[in-house]
C-alpha cells in the first residue's frame, strides 16, 4: 500500500541530542492527533558523536513516516536544515528544535497563519526561559538590530520553530550559518511574512551548543545578509559607491595640495599627497570590485549547483 503524500513536513536538525528523540516523536505525534493532515517527521542528524543517530535508527523502524538523514559530519544547523529540506515532501515545512524547548503543540497556531494567507510564520519566545546574562539579553539586543537592517517585523529571528510554504523554502539557498535570516530571505522574495507566540521550556536534557561566541557570526551573517538582500543583483552600488566617494576626496585632497603648493609651504603638502594617491587608488580598485561583484553574482545564480554536505545514510527515503 503505498504512503499517502504528507502535506506537512518536520524538519529536525539534530547535535547530540540522543535523550530527547523519542520524548519528542511522541509529543510531535501528539500534536498532530487531532489535526488530520499528512505529516513525516525529517530528523537530520548532524555529525552527533553520542547515540542520536541509534535512536534515530529505532524511530524509523517504528513509523514510515519517520525519516533520517546522516551527515558525514557536523556541518552546522543551516546545513542541516538545508538537507531537510532537500528530502522534505510537504508543501508546508516546519522547522523546530530538538532539545524540548519547542513545544510541538504550537504548530497549529502556525499552520493556521499559513492557512490565513502568510507565506512564512515565524514562533516568538516571548516568555523564554533561557540565562538572563548569556542568552536573553544579548538575543533581545540582536533582534532589535536584525529587525531594524533587514526590515523584518519580528521579534525573534533565533526561534527555530517556523513554519514555511514549500514555494518560499525552494527559491532559497542556505550556506554558512545563516538559517536564522530566513524570514528577511523571504521578505525579500516578496512572501507575507508574520509571527505568532510560543511556548518555551528549559532545556532538560544535553547541553546547549549556543554562547556568547556565535554573537560575532550573527554580526558577520547580518552584514552578509544585509547585502544580499538590498545589493544581490547589484553589488557594484556598494564597491562603486564606496569607490566614488573615495575618489572625490581624493580630488578635494589633490585640490587642497596644489592650491597649498602654488601659493604656500608647510610639511603638510607630503602626508596630503600620499592620502590622496591612496584614496584614488582605493577607489579604482573598490569599482573594479564591484564589476568583478556582478560578475560573480550572475555567474552564481546561472551554475552553482553543488551541494553543501555529503550524507552517510538515509533511512525511508526513496
Amino acid at each position: 500500500m503505498n504512503q499517502l503524500k504528507p502535506e506537512i513536513s518536520i524538519v529536525i536538525p539534530i547535535y547530540n541530542e540522543d535523550g530527547n528523540l523519542k520524548q519528542l516523536y511522541e509529543r510531535i505525534k501528539e500534536a498532530f492527533r487531532n489535526l488530520n493532515r499528512e505529516f513525516e517527521i525529517i530528523f537530520v542528524n548532524d555529525g552527533s558523536c553520542d547515540k542520536s543517530w541509534s535512536v534515530i535508527s529505532q524511530l524509523t523502524q517504528l513509523n514510515k513516516k519517520i525519516k533520517g538523514i546522516d551527515l558525514k559530519k557536523n556541518y552546522g544547523q543551516t546545513t542541516a536544515l538545508s538537507a531537510g529540506f532537500s528530502y522534505s515532501k510537504g508543501e508546508i515545512i516546519i522547522t523546530m528544535d530538538a532539545d524540548l524547548q519547542n513545544d510541538p503543540k504550537d504548530i497549529p497556531k502556525l499552520l493556521e497563519k499559513i492557512e490565513d494567507g502568510y507565506d512564512v510564520v515565524s514562533g516568538w519566545r516571548r516568555q523564554r526561559k533561557d540565562p538572563l546574562l548569556f542568552r536573553r539579553f544579548p538575543s533581545a539586543i540582536a533582534n532589535k538590530i536584525i529587525s531594524k537592517v533587514t526590515g523584518t517585523p519580528i521579534h525573534d529571528f533565533g526561534c527555530t520553530l517556523k513554519a514555511y510554504k514549500r514555494d518560499i523554502i525552494k527559491n532559497l539557498k542556505l550556506y554558512g550559518e545563516m538559517h536564522r535570516f530566513l524570514p528577511a530571505y523571504a521578505i525579500w522574495l516578496g512572501a507575507k511574512v508574520t509571527e505568532v507566540e510560543v511556548a518555551h521550556y528549559p532545556r532538560s536534557s544535553g547541553k546547549s551548543k549556543y554562547g556568547l561566541g556565535r554573537t560575532f557570526k550573527v554580526i558577520l551573517d547580518l552584514i552578509t545578509t544585509k547585502f544580499l538582500v538590498t545589493f544581490a543583483t547589484k553589488p557594484s552600488y556598494v564597491f562603486g559607491g564606496i569607490g566614488i566617494i573615495l575618489f572625490l576626496i581624493g580630488i578635494l585632497i589633490g585640490i587642497f595640495v596644489l592650491i597649498r603648493a602654488l601659493y604656500f609651504t608647510g610639511i603638510w603638502v607630503s602626508p596630503l599627497i600620499f592620502i590622496m594617491t591612496i584614496c584614488i587608488i582605493t577607489s579604482i580598485q573598490l569599482i573594479l570590485m564591484g564589476l568583478l561583484g556582478e560578475i560573480a553574482v550572475r555567474t552564481y545564480h546561472e551554475s552553482q549547483n553543488k551541494s553543501p554536505y555529503l550524507i552517510a545514510k538515509k533511512l525511508n527515503i526513496d
